[in-house]
């Protein structure tokens, strides 16, 4: 009736002003064409993801899923020169309906109606969708590499940009300051305002713990608990700011790397109150939690009952556990992270809990996004102290079982046990540096370790300063090993002011506030206000060993020798065609003196190398003093 209405007045309207018949007719069918969608159709689309997509993208086939009151029953339409529906999927609930359509690389961007009709073929809903142009090299962007550094940051605790964000309507959990588990107020304006600290820092890369709308009720600061994979959650901004974050640290030489969860979503998530299928979760009536024996995956002796309750358990009852043995699930997911790689301009993705997808899910999902992709990066997290489960995933090894994947590479939780484990033993023989030595031994189990993302903590474990028992003299030796080590590293924030959680190893306390990212904050970490002269040391420290390594071409795609501690005492060399570097770390608590015609294959002896933590010059004859818990690091000249 209301279209009515709108004619009749338009009519009166152009009737007084004497417009030309033809150019009315033709203004009231534009105007109809426009209206009719609001107001003449029973049925209505509530949701269509993704939102919208690219032309000339390498895979032509998309998936749309469409969600609206019975829009099951209907059939689609689409007249648009370059895209095709292939086929639809009708799930068991009628309120879903999964279009997937063809689009040509020669499709122009714009948009397009889709239509859809009941059985009798009469028009009941009408959805404009839109296609965008791709950024020219877009499949050919380059990801992070040995180059970087990345500085992981939990948003919620780094900076709080915008106090007004803080309490969002709608969402229930509000902000608690005082509440180690609840909600602090950072959010993506916060690092926008600190990207220029972190570029004069060193850091060249960024991975933000998830910052998808997490819904929850409680705990939710975390971001693990997605309950909108296409949308920022308000308390943290929105996509626009975090599409801005990634402009303006593009601008100063730093990539953003986003965590992903395929495994799970969260219980809040708006599928949840009204799922597509019965089979959309495992275990959707019968919850049951993962025993998170992920060795399972590889026992070739494993029982399948016990591979199930790994698998499809849940990690907790707020996190749903999702089905990726349903293709229309599997879908969704890869089609989810190339439409943040495009939105974005993302130079990688931090998978998370990546063994408790499925795992042939898994492959599929690398593949796609390496073959979208090809110059990307990908490291998922495999939480085991052994090298030989890591190495199952990664791109290139062979496996027993024929299990193959497209997975460049991994966080490596074995090189930082060993580390910190060499630097806190003492009573273990040779001090321990030999089980360090010995692990990166290890490194032939790998299709290429050199990939490979190497921390020396995270958000989900004792800062290394706590792990090192507050030793500063110890905290400089992890600093040199994983700043010259063979692959990526990464630093969690705080750690360059040596923020430690010592008694308290909860998450919460873990996870605390970077001091200075709220207004009133008595210690300012970004000007230096406050810290105490060894948190000021120790930022210096850093930032001048990360500001050093840009400038190091050996340490980014050099090759890597080691020689067998002896006396507490580790030595290995980072090279290549133009450069030579040497790495000395002395764990003991004693100076030592070690001969230097060991390491005649790196020519050493009677030559003249700087020290770029002192900036001083060795003459290298026959032995080299070293103090007490002192690295070095030689640039030969």
């Amino acid at each position: 009736m209301l279209q009515y209405i709108i004619f009749f007045c338009i009519y009166i309207l152009l009737s007084l002003i004497k417009f030309p018949f033809y150019f009315f007719m033709k203004t009231i069918k534009a105007l109809l064409a426009f209206l009719v969608p609001f107001y003449a159709f029973s049925q209505n689309i509530d949701r269509a993801e993704p939102p919208f997509w690219w032309i000339s993208m390498e895979s032509t086939e998309l998936q749309l899923m469409l969600y609206g009151e019975n829009i099951g029953f209907l059939k689609p339409e689409i007249d648009y020169e370059g895209v095709a529906i292939k086929r639809t999927v009708a799930v068991e609930n009628s309120n879903y309906l999964f279009v997937y359509m063809d689009i040509s690389k020669d499709t122009k961007p714009g948009n397009f109606d889709l239509i859809l009709k009941n059985e009798e073929g009469k028009v009941r809903c009408l959805y404009n969708y839109e296609l965008l142009k791709r950024e020219d090299g877009s499949s050919q962007r380059k990801g992070y590499d040995n180059s970087d550094v990345m500085y992981l940051i939990t948003p919620d605790r780094f900076a709080n940009g915008n106090p007004d964000n803080d309490a969002v309507e709608g969402m229930l959990e509000l902000p608690d300051r005082e509440n180690k588990g609840g909600r602090h107020g950072g959010d993506i304006e916060g690092i926008i305002n600190s990207l220029e600290y972190l570029h004069e820092m060193g850091f060249t890369s960024i991975w933000l713990n998830p910052v998808l709308e997490n819904n929850q009720e409680q705990y939710s600061y975390h971001g693990y608990s997605t309950t909108d994979y296409y949308k920022v959650d308000p308390r943290f901004g929105s996509n626009a700011e975090y599409k801005k974050l990634s402009e303006t640290a593009n601008q100063k030489g730093i990539k953003i790397i986003m965590d992903m969860i395929m495994n799970h979503c969260g219980s809040g998530h708006w599928w949840m109150n009204d799922l597509p299928s019965t089979d959309w979760l495992n275990n959707t009536n019968n919850y049951f939690m993962t025993t998170h024996r992920r060795t399972t995956l590889r026992d070739p002796y494993a029982s399948y009952y016990d591979l199930e309750q790994f698998t499809d358990g849940w990690f907790v009852p707020t996190m749903p556990d999702l089905n990726q043995r349903n293709p229309l699930v599997i879908d969704y997911l890869i089609q989810n992270t190339i439409w943040w790689i495009e939105y974005l301009n993302l130079a990688g993705i931090r998978m998370d809990t990546y063994s408790y997808s499925d795992k042939d899910f898994m492959s599929d999902w690398t593949c796609s996004i390496m073959r979208e992709y090809p110059n990307f990066n990908i490291s998922g997290e495999e939480w085991s102290l052994n090298p030989a489960v890591l190495a199952y995933w990664q791109r290139g090894k062979v496996n027993s079982d024929g299990y193959t994947s497209c997975l460049p590479g991994l966080l490596d939780f074995p090189m930082q046990n060993a580390l910190v484990e060499a630097l806190t033993n003492n009573e273990k023989w040779d001090a321990g540096m030999i089980d360090l030595y010995e692990m990166l031994s290890n490194d032939f189990l790998y299709a290429d370790p050199f990939v490979h993302v190497i921390f020396p903590d995270n958000h989900d474990m004792s800062r290394i300063y706590s792990q090192l028992n507050e030793d500063y003299r110890l905290f400089k030796l992890a600093m040199v090993y994983f700043a010259t080590m063979r692959g990526t590293p990464q630093f969690y924030y705080g750690t360059e002011i040596l923020m430690s959680n010592t008694g308290d190893d909860s998450h919460g306390n873990i996870r605390s506030d970077f001091p200075g990212g709220w207004k009133g904050d008595e210690v300012n970490a970004f000007s230096g206000e406050g810290l105490s002269s060894e948190q000021k040391e120790a930022q210096d420290f850093v930032k001048k060993l990360l500001n050093w390594r840009k400038t190091a071409p050996a340490i980014h795609t050099g090759k890597l020798m080691h020689f067998v501690p002896n006396d507490g005492v580790y030595v290995y060399f980072r090279y290549n065609a133009d450069q030579k570097i040497m790495v000395v770390i002395n764990k003991t608590d004693k100076d030592k003196h070690i001969d230097l015609s060991q390491f005649s294959e790196m020519a050493v002896s009677g030559t003249v190398a700087r020290d770029i933590i002192t900036e001083d010059k060795y003459f290298l004859n026959d032995v080299l003093n070293i103090k007490a818990r002192q690295p070095l690091i030689f640039v030969f000249q």
